[in-house]
């Protein structure tokens, strides 16, 4: 029991997990983390702290990272669905700069693994979604850097359906592009 499933993508690193669903008439069951499985499956982390957000139709954080204290991360969506983004931060990576994005759901159950040095956000598709995440460094306040998610530089493509009013924090309008980050911190 607990098997999963790896897809590798185009940036390696970044890996998107299928657990494995066990369901009857009574509903179902799955193991969201285990850490012989995924260590087999090149996920070896030591995730120290867990965090949950709730967030309406339209709202896009991101994109986000620590700069001092890059964290791993394991994202899922518990109700509703995203659009999930990581972006290529790493110093001398042959990817540098690009992205990656994959739409995870609580009907999909799919998870996204998330390495140090990239930058991360998400678009909120359905009415409602609660996001889950582990990290592997705890979360300093003073730390926190961004991406504009706009950047035409990266290209994220964004499926934003027509009519849809986007709702963001005022940081998350205001950051600087790829660029900036890489005249500031590379």
């Amino acid at each position: 029991m607990g098997k999963i499933t790896v897809e590798t993508c185009e940036i390696e690193g970044l890996k998107v997990i299928t657990p494995a669903v066990f369901g009857d008439n009574r509903g179902y069951f799955m193991e969201t983390y285990h850490y012989e499985d995924y260590k087999a499956a090149g996920i070896d982390q030591v995730f120290v702290q867990d965090n949950q957000s709730s967030s309406v139709k339209g709202v896009l954080r991101g994109l986000h990272f620590q700069i001092n204290y890059p964290q791993d991360k394991l994202v899922r969506v518990l109700a509703g669905e995203v659009f999930d983004v990581a972006v290529d931060l790493r110093p001398g990576s042959a990817t540098y700069g690009k992205w990656y994005g994959v739409t995870l759901s609580a009907e999909n159950k799919k998870q996204f693994f998330i390495p140090k040095n990239f930058a991360h956000g998400f678009l909120v598709l359905s009415d409602y979604a609660e996001f889950a995440y582990k990290c592997t460094d705890f979360y300093h306040p003073n730390d926190e850097g961004g991406i504009l998610w706009s950047d035409p530089e990266i290209g994220i493509e964004w499926p934003i359906p027509e009519g849809m009013e986007l709702v963001m924090s005022d940081k998350d309008k205001k950051w600087e592009g790829l660029s900036a980050f890489t005249k500031k911190y590379r």
